[in-house]
């Protein structure tokens, strides 16, 4: 593998699940990248990762390279970092071998943070969606970014864990105002807050609360992996509503991570597929053919209790194409699952669509917004 930048960006150019975890995990053997920087989504990423050895993690937060010796991973002010799965996660790579997880680990103190709270009342929105559900990983996701919105000065952050008096004071108004919208009783809604603060105490003691000096200097020192989780075409903008997340898919995050520390132009943009188009839950998958089911199972994705099933399809080279173009293009692909048609005979290629008589190739995206 012969990559001329310093830097790599890796982006998902379907609907997650196409193999982000491995690609970062290659990529940071290849070029010598000593930190992956994780610039959008939150706890409910799931970037698989088995090494030659047979080691196994499922990375969410941390940075899929965590299993390569000296890989350090930062989380940017455009993560929602939830210390409670955090730990968890930290637990399960130190049993794997990951010596001090939580001591290669910084996070911007800017990034918002997801708390039980938020997770309850997306739980619940998600259940009284019955038939309508979106699909929701049930980890607070869209509720952090929603109630940031909403609350920009209340919204707890990652920089609120080393600050117990005004954390106390933003999750009491934020389980208040959650119940409030739910019409349930406070305390209904997720733990006392009490009861949350020792674990926020741990997390801001475990690890390395930067500001906005820190990536840029990390980004003229080392080699580094942008992360990307889910995918473009679940993006906020450019995904197909309502099947969507509340979070940037695209390059665009990474690209102002990088100009920002004066690095615009020292970064491969490497989009990622499958050798066939994947979703998980609800949604459009206009290719899926549950045929393919049985020769394409996996270990690591199975229908999940919130998301649903997970569904397989021909590659939708139309949904690619426009994942490529909403994310304004890519100066490499990384194609995996390549096994693939060796398991599934008959696994075919959609080029276009046969719409109300026509026929479609090319989905033009909007612009943002």
């Amino acid at each position: 593998m012969n990559i001329r930048q310093r830097h790599a960006v890796v982006v998902d150019l379907g609907f997650g699940d196409a193999g982000k975890g491995a690609t970062v995990d290659r990529l940071c053997r290849a070029m010598g990248a000593t930190t992956v920087v994780r610039f959008n989504g939150g706890a409910q990423a799931a970037h698989n990762v088995v090494t030659d050895e047979g080691r196994h993690h499922t990375f969410a937060q941390f940075g899929s390279g965590a299993l390569v010796p000296g890989v350090r991973t930062h989380l940017s002010r455009f993560v929602l970092v939830d210390p409670l799965a955090l730990a968890a996660e930290a637990r399960h790579l130190a049993g794997i071998g990951v010596r001090d997880p939580f001591g290669g680990l910084t996070v911007d103190r800017r990034a918002l943070l997801t708390t039980p709270y938020h997770a309850a009342a997306n739980r619940l929105r998600e259940q009284a969606r019955g038939s309508g559900r979106h699909g929701s990983c049930g980890m607070g996701i869209g509720e952090t970014a929603a109630y940031a919105l909403d609350h920009p000065e209340d919204a707890p952050t990652a920089g609120d864990c080393a600050a117990p008096a005004r954390l106390t004071a933003v999750l009491s108004r934020l389980r208040a105002r959650l119940a409030g919208q739910l019409g349930l009783p406070v305390a209904q809604l997720g733990p006392p807050v009490e009861d949350c603060l020792p674990a926020y105490r741990a997390f801001a003691q475990a690890v390395r609360l930067t500001d906005e000096e820190h990536l840029p200097q990390v980004l003229r020192r080392e080699r580094v992996v942008f992360e990307g989780a889910q995918g473009v075409l679940l993006d906020e903008w450019y995904g197909f509503h309502p099947y969507t997340t509340w979070s940037t898919t695209t390059f665009a995050n990474a690209s102002t991570l990088l100009a920002e520390a004066g690095a615009a132009a020292d970064a491969l943009r490497l989009g990622v597929v499958r050798s066939y188009t994947t979703r998980h839950g609800p949604g459009p998958l206009v290719t899926e053919d549950p045929a393919l089911d049985a020769a394409l199972a996996e270990p690591h994705n199975a229908t999940g209790p919130w998301q649903g099933a997970f569904r397989r399809g021909h590659f939708d080279a139309v949904a690619h194409r426009y994942a490529l173009g909403a994310s304004g293009g890519a100066d490499a692909l990384a194609v995996t699952h390549l096994d693939a048609p060796a398991r599934a005979h008959g696994l075919r290629f959609c080029d276009a669509y046969d719409f109300a008589g026509g026929e479609i190739r090319d989905l033009t995206p909007a612009p943002t917004g």
